[in-house]
């Protein structure tokens, strides 16, 4: 195991500061003890971004370039959470200099891309991981066990959608999040994380159909100065032309059951609305994203005239939740920021090459990466010759 394990982060914006603020939190989760985790740097190129944050998070410095993390001799684990356009550069530059590296999902903004970083990552003595963050939410996990289990039994009927109201107002400003081409866009965003979770639940999807993509706001300003996350900053009077949907939509067939799936992140009043509901030989259970200490479940017992949904707080009996958590108690509460403490922690463990535990697996690999971005080609392929049925 080694001695200690400098950690660094590129990119200091909103998603950048959960896993910064999420390996401060790895060593704390679970047992055995980690080694020593030293916070190093955070990688940004505007310099008061990253110093912000290193200090905010107790990083010893910031770098602005990802070459600097590359050659540091003092870090070696660096998680990317930059532009999907940037990915593959950075990351085949710090597996080449022997860094492991946890990247956020997608894992590029095109096939070629990702295909190449997947190549690289298994020439490679280095580990590389993607971030399917919702895999360590609680409830989806302990929904997938209720399936596998046969507690639920075989999915007949997925339907799930992700709302979300970051590009809803037109005066929003423009950047790379609405750039690229078809598919790029909502689909991406936040429709990768819609399609691996229904895949975790329900199995590989055979193919989709009904494909759609929309572009509802056509142009944005571009801002007057550097835009972090999903700011809305000020903004100029010129602007720039959308090139990707802010809405997408399509059906699927997995082995068993079929599923339909929205997306949006023109959808007003819906910040972060990651919700879903899974229909079974057995009964259903729904998530919502904005609950994410309870699911509901429905189980086919008794009379119908006095059976229905009923809440299920989740606690120490449920995935992640015991020996992780400082005060594992009953409806204690926990969130999506928690969902990164034990995605860090999983990569952290594999990287000090501690025992895989049932508990806590790892984190997906880069090919599982691929193949969520084949899914959301099929999706766009749909959706450009009229919604036609594409098989994977």
């Amino acid at each position: 195991m080694a001695e200690s394990l400098g950690v660094a982060v590129i990119g200091a914006g909103m998603a950048g500061k959960a896993h910064a603020a999420a390996y401060r939190t790895a060593s704390a989760l679970y047992s055995p003890v980690l080694p020593p985790v030293r916070l190093v740097s955070i990688g940004d190129v505007n310099a008061e971004f990253g110093s912000l944050a290193a200090r905010r998070f107790g990083y010893e410095r910031n770098d602005t370039s990802w070459q600097a993390i590359a050659e540091a001799d003092d870090i070696d684990v660096v998680s990317v959470v930059i532009a999907n356009s940037l990915h593959r550069e950075v990351v085949e530059g710090l597996l080449a200099a022997g860094k492991h590296v946890l990247c956020e999902k997608p894992l590029s903004d095109s096939m070629e891309d990702a295909r190449a970083m997947a190549d690289a990552a298994r020439n490679s003595s280095s580990i590389a991981r993607i971030g399917f963050t919702f895999r360590r939410t609680p409830g989806i996990a302990y929904i997938r066990d209720l399936i596998r289990t046969g507690v639920l039994g075989n999915v007949l009927h997925f339907s799930g959608r992700y709302w979300t109201d970051y590009g809803f107002s037109p005066s929003a400003p423009m950047s790379w999040r609405y750039k690229g081409g078809p598919g790029s866009g909502a689909l991406a965003d936040v429709g990768s994380h819609l399609a691996y979770v229904s895949e975790f639940l329900c199995g590989d999807i055979q193919s989709v159909s009904g494909g759609q993509l929309s572009t509802v706001i056509n142009k944005r300003p571009l801002p007057l100065a550097a835009v972090m996350g999903h700011d809305h900053a000020a903004v100029s009077d010129t602007f720039e032309a959308v090139e990707n949907d802010d809405y997408a939509a399509f059906n699927a067939e997995f082995a068993t059951g079929a599923g339909s799936f929205e997306v949006s992140r023109v959808a007003a009043g819906h910040a972060n609305s990651l919700q879903f509901e899974v229909f079974c030989e057995n009964g259903a259970a729904k998530f919502d994203q904005r609950r994410p200490a309870e699911i509901q479940l429905f189980l086919n017992e008794g009379s119908s005239n006095d059976n229905g949904y009923r809440q299920v707080i989740l606690g120490p009996g449920h995935p992640y939740i015991a020996g992780g958590l400082a005060m594992d108690a009953p409806e204690v509460g926990f969130g999506q920021n928690d969902a990164f403490g034990y995605q860090a922690r999983a990569f952290l463990e594999e990287v000090a090459g501690l025992s895989e535990a049932e508990s806590l697996p790892r984190c997906a690999t880069f090919d599982e990466g691929v193949r969520n971005m084949e899914l959301l080609g099929a999706v766009t392929e749909s959706a450009l010759n009229d919604g036609k049925k594409i098989t994977l």
